[in-house]
């Protein structure tokens, strides 16, 4: 006790000093930094936290991730591997037994013949488009990406000194690409095209006529597919292709696939990619060495267990998305000016809400401030996202009526083909 006494006692001085007032001058960041966008979703978890940590209910709808646990082998086997002492570096491009897991898995969903020289783990999927885009990108190469869409594809095209073209995705076309506009879009600048199937933020999943019309077009040319495919083992009521699958598209295709979302551990941070060569994967392994040096060694492992487990707790899961789905899309056409077609894949709705006659962004915030529901713009996945909002239906169903009922009744406020007011 004395001892506390005599150091608090001591720091009586240094209590009670002024506070040193430090000018701080605006800081010169490189240009590069000016092309890096960031990830919406994010900043409205942030704001919804802070109305949260102010006594408000928030109803949680805008973060992409399932709200299961990670199934109880997964984490039983990385409990077990931190035990028996996986407590060091491991190779770069990831541990044999993770990579032949990953190889197999491919293999076998996508029908075509991997090889686990041609896979290159990472901590969490994102790493694959950065280092993809970083190995193959130059100076004014054009990059063919949907839009609406993952918001990190423009910003890293953009960083890696890349020209973003977009692709609209249109609700009459149910947010699929229009093939027939990519191959309109490419020029002799084009060096990748990226698809995502299934699609965040629509849901939307590429058909087998879509593959074929994109292969027969690009097939032998100089043009990468960039398919992020992380949404791939969740859909409802179709089958998630691959471009790789395609005649001789496997040689022209990068996979992305991950653990995200499947087997509900985005906390794991674990992702893959799957090369067209091993030259391809060694430059991308390059720039794993440079970066992260390696991915977690006890979170491959339960990559493992989750590749090559029970995959019981997946398949409820994707039960209970199913449902969820069928109930928030049938409530949101119940909502006067709302309309909101059905998703085939992941599991977010994406509603038309233009017959409000206001910006989607402003919308979103009426909703948050004001009905306490957090939801995400359209815009924030792309300027093609005007008149949308994105609502994940990762939550309890209990929370998806609570929250959809909210937004029911504060867009009853407004008069359809009104246009609001600034918002606080």
């Amino acid at each position: 006790m004395l001892a506390l006494i005599h150091l608090i006692y001591q720091a009586l001085p240094l209590l009670t000093m002024p506070r040193l007032q430090v000018k701080v001058e605006s800081m010169d960041f490189a240009e590069r930094m000016s092309r890096l966008g960031t990830e919406t979703a994010f900043e409205v978890l942030a704001r919804a936290k802070q109305l949260e940590s102010q006594g408000r209910r928030i109803v949680h709808m805008e973060i992409g991730e399932p709200d299961f646990k990670t199934p109880d082998h997964v984490v039983s086997t990385a409990i077990k591997a931190l035990e028996d002492g996986w407590h060091h570096y491991t190779p770069s491009a990831g541990i044999p037994a993770l990579r032949q897991a990953i190889a197999e898995h491919i293999s076998r969903t996508r029908r075509i013949r991997v090889a686990p020289d041609q896979v290159v783990v990472t901590p969490g999927a994102k790493p694959i488009i950065f280092f993809s885009l970083l190995a193959l990108i130059q100076k004014n190469d054009e990059v063919i990406y949907p839009n609406p869409g993952f918001p990190i594809y423009e910003s890293m095209i953009r960083f890696a000194g890349g020209t973003p073209v977009a692709a609209p995705l249109r609700e009459e076309l149910e947010f699929r690409m229009d093939v027939d506009e990519v191959i309109r879009l490419a020029t002799p600048r084009t060096r990748m095209i990226i698809l995502n199937s299934p699609n965040n933020p629509t849901g939307s999943v590429l058909d087998q006529h879509d593959l074929q019309k994109l292969a027969t077009a690009f097939r032998g040319k100089d043009v990468f597919f960039f398919s992020d495919e992380i949404y791939s083992q969740l859909t409802y009521d179709c089958e998630a292709l691959s471009i790789a699958s395609q005649a001789g598209m496997q040689a022209q295709t990068i996979i992305l696939d991950g653990f995200s979302k499947t087997y509900a551990m985005t906390g794991w941070r674990l992702g893959y990619g799957v090369f067209p060569s091993l030259e391809l994967a060694g430059q991308i392994t390059k720039l794993m060495v440079n970066s992260n040096s390696c991915t977690a060694a006890f979170t491959q492992l339960a990559g493992v267990a989750a590749l090559t487990g029970d995959h019981t707790p997946v398949r409820q899961m994707l039960a209970t998305f199913r449902t969820r789905r069928d109930r928030v899309v049938k409530l949101l056409n119940e909502i006067p000016g709302v309309s909101c077609r059905l998703p085939h894949g992941a599991f977010y709705v994406f509603p038309n809400v233009k017959s409000f006659s206001q910006k989607s962004a402003d919308l979103a915030t009426l909703l948050l401030n004001e009905a306490g529901v957090a939801v995400l713009s359209g815009t924030a996945f792309g300027r093609h996202g005007e008149g949308y909002l994105r609502l994940s239906y990762a939550t309890s169903m209990e929370l998806l009526e609570e929250g959809i009922s909210k937004m029911a009744e504060t867009l009853g406020k407004l008069e359809i083909g009104a246009t609001l007011g600034p918002q606080a």
